[in-house]
């Protein structure tokens, strides 16, 4: 076995490298180039081959053959001294008549492996079954068809005598005679009959063998069959579609028109004497034809808008492509009426709103968040949920408090009884109490007769959320405290007890803690409300988890003001993220809904511009002037020329620096920039 070492680990050094490898008779033994990234040295390593970046280093009496692939005169003339005379050195013209003799090899093989394929991929696409013999009668070719209508293998009887396998074959009778046989009826031998053709295999005029295309009769007779039915299906076909509701077109390969039904001129305006026969776009009023679109792609398209006829009906369409047997013979296409959809659409939310109304509409599925500090509460509410205990939940204004009270009831087994929503302190207090627990007939002036059910009672065998607990009345914490221990409510103006099965959910945005401390709340109420707390967390806290709060929150606005806009561009969500979000995903969606609704009508994402200033500082500042504006103009004057006169000072002192200007304000830079165009300071500022 020769030992051969390469000098040059380039592209054509790494190619003989790998050729070499694979050779059988020969032994790489080392590989040298003054690159050490060089890509042969890797390809080498990787093989256990020893490397250098000195070729001289690894020349040795062991070497029988050098390869010179650097192309370098005086490498080679190096080598040719340094080596011995057993040893053979290949200079580089030569590695390079290799590398290309190796590249064009590889690229005949490759072609000849491509026709080959072909070859294979036509003879078992056909639905014709075909077997081949060779002059001492074994078998060369089995098709994928003749597989199916045989029953054999072809790797299991290729080079077999055909008798052998097929012992009722003709194939050797022509192969002998040389006499062609057409369409003769033959009986295999699993019972299925074929019409076959046999014919003799000839090279120039040299026999090589005999072939048998065959297919199978019952295909024959269905074809045949189809061929009988097909005005009958036609008409059925006609039948169907004329009595379909649905506005259907038809066209040909070539975007003709082939049939409309009635629907389809009640839609649009019409006749079939204006389409068929006539090109795919008479229809279309405004918009790309579908069917056209679909004719060029081979590819259905669905809920396309358009307007159609000369009624200038808004329409979706639905197109798919029409292919028979891999071939393409139009496109039918299902328009559907917009203004019905709406309509519908409408409806359907309105009974939506309906049902909302009268049950939790909100679930797990609906928390948006993927932030750690989220997967706990969401955990946590979940635990909650399959228990009966009070849940409290605890964070900021706008956390969503509430999102998660409906979730734990959808997620508890009271999920198909009543939830109740209290908002404690949007009700007065001479109010809260007997909404909460009710009244007996008299209890007070304007009591209606028979006295009236509450929320409690409402709620009995399901949940009732309370909301800003922390803002009930002393005289209304005892009445729930008693309503969570003895699981009893008692009317205003009542003293009889009614037994109630009520789950609790508790809400509140406030220290009820410090509330304690300051005896504006019930300790032993606390103790019985904290049973299981939930410390939803705030947005800044969880600034993670802004991209998906602002897709879901961007979707939901559209369906709110009917745009399309798709999302939030990296330099808007960066710009939302810097911002310290005291409202919450509240504030959030006010922050995103202003943005989408000055946004033009073209544009498709929130960026930068689009979104309103953050800055609350600088909101509170220009509603104080405009507060004051009116009564106090004087003074409200002579508070902003003071204010100009300073930040024109700050200019002068940092050289027009506007960073470091609002540093020394002590303002936010957002905050700066609109005081500059208030007192439009841009301009003389500096002068």
């Amino acid at each position: 076995m020769k030992k051969i070492m390469i000098i040059g680990a380039g592209e054509g050094g790494t190619a003989l490298l790998r050729m070499l490898v694979e050779a059988e008779t020969m032994q790489v033994v080392a590989v040298s180039d003054i690159d050490p990234q060089a890509p042969g040295l890797d390809e080498a390593r990787r093989l256990g081959i020893e490397t250098s970046t000195d070729w001289r280093t690894l020349l040795s009496d062991r070497v029988d053959v050098v390869i010179e692939a650097t192309g370098d005169e005086h490498v080679l003339a190096e080598i040719n001294q340094r080596c011995s005379e057993r040893t053979a050195v290949i200079p580089g013209q030569v590695a390079s008549l290799i590398f290309n003799l190796i590249a064009e090899k590889e690229a005949l093989i490759g072609k000849l492996e491509q026709h080959y394929n072909i070859h294979d991929i036509i003879l078992n696409s056909t639905h014709d079954g075909m077997i081949a013999i060779n002059e001492q009668r074994r078998i060369t070719l089995v098709n994928a068809a003749a597989e199916r209508m045989t029953g054999l293998k072809a790797a299991d009887v290729i080079n077999k005598d055909i008798h052998d396998v097929m012992p009722s074959s003709l194939l050797p009778n022509v192969l002998h005679t040389g006499v062609e046989e057409t369409n003769r009826e033959q009986v295999l031998e699993n019972g299925r009959k074929i019409v076959t053709t046999r014919v003799q295999m000839k090279d120039d005029d040299r026999l090589i063998g005999a072939l048998a295309v065959f297919k199978d009769i019952t295909e024959i007779v269905q074809m045949a069959e189809q061929v009988t039915n097909l005005k009958s299906i036609q008409t059925m076909l006609e039948a169907i579609i004329n009595s379909s509701d649905e506005a259907i077109s038809v066209v040909d390969e070539h975007g003709k028109g082939l049939m409309i039904n009635p629907a389809y001129t009640r839609l649009t305006g019409l006749s079939p004497e204006e389409v068929i026969g006539k090109p795919a776009t008479a229809d279309i009023y405004e918009g790309e034809s579908m069917h056209m679109h679909v004719l060029k792609t081979r590819k259905p398209v669905r809920g396309v808008r358009l307007k159609v006829g000369p009624k200038r009906r808004d329409v979706v369409v639905n197109v798919a492509p029409v292919i028979v047997d891999g071939q393409l013979k139009g496109s039918v296409g299902v328009i559907h009426d917009v203004s019905e959809i709406k309509s519908l659409t409408d409806e359907l939310e309105r009974a939506r709103r309906i049902i909302r109304t009268l049950e939790a509409k909100y679930s797990f599925d609906d928390i948006i968040g993927e932030s750690e500090e989220m997967k706990l509460a969401i955990e946590q509410a979940k635990i909650g949920a399959s228990t009966p205990a009070t849940v409290l939940l605890r964070g900021e204004s706008g956390t969503g408090k509430e999102l998660f009270a409906h979730a734990i009831h959808n997620e508890s087994d009271r999920k198909y009884k009543k939830f109740i929503r209290v908002n404690c302190a949007a009700i007065s207090d001479s109010l809260l109490e007997s909404e909460l627990f009710g009244y007996e007939e008299g209890a007070f002036s304007g009591a209606k007769r028979g006295g009236k059910r509450g929320l409690f009672e409402e709620a009995n065998n399901g949940s009732i959320f309370l909301d800003e607990i922390g803002e009930l009345s002393s005289s209304t914490q005892a009445k729930l405290l008693r309503v969570l221990q003895e699981k009893e409510i008692v009317r205003v103006g009542g003293t009889k007890a009614i037994p109630i099965d009520v789950r609790v959910i508790a809400a509140t945005n406030v220290n009820l803690e410090k509330g304690i401390n300051e005896n504006t709340f019930r300790e032993d109420l606390y103790y019985r409300l904290n049973k299981m707390p939930i410390q939803i967390p705030s947005l800044r806290d969880r600034k993670g988890d802004l991209c998906h709060l602002g897709k879901h929150l961007v979707s939901k606005i559209n369906q709110d003001y009917g745009r399309n806009v798709e999302g939030i561009t990296q330099e808007a969500l960066t710009h939302l993220q810097s911002y310290h979000w005291p409202g919450n995903v509240r504030e959030l969606e006010n922050v995103l809904g202003r943005a989408i609704i000055y946004m033009k009508q073209t544009e498709r994402n929130i960026d930068v511009h689009h979104i309103p200033p953050l800055d609350i500082e600088a909101q509170v500042v220009v509603k104080q002037e405009q507060a004051t504006a009116s009564d106090y103009s004087s003074l409200a004057e002579m508070v902003e020329q003071f204010e100009k006169d300073k930040i024109i000072e700050a200019l002068q002192a940092h050289k027009g620096n506007k960073t470091a200007t609002a540093k020394s304000l002590k303002l936010s830079i957002r905050n700066l920039y609109y005081k500059l165009g208030k007192y439009n300071i841009e301009k003389h500022g500096m002068q």
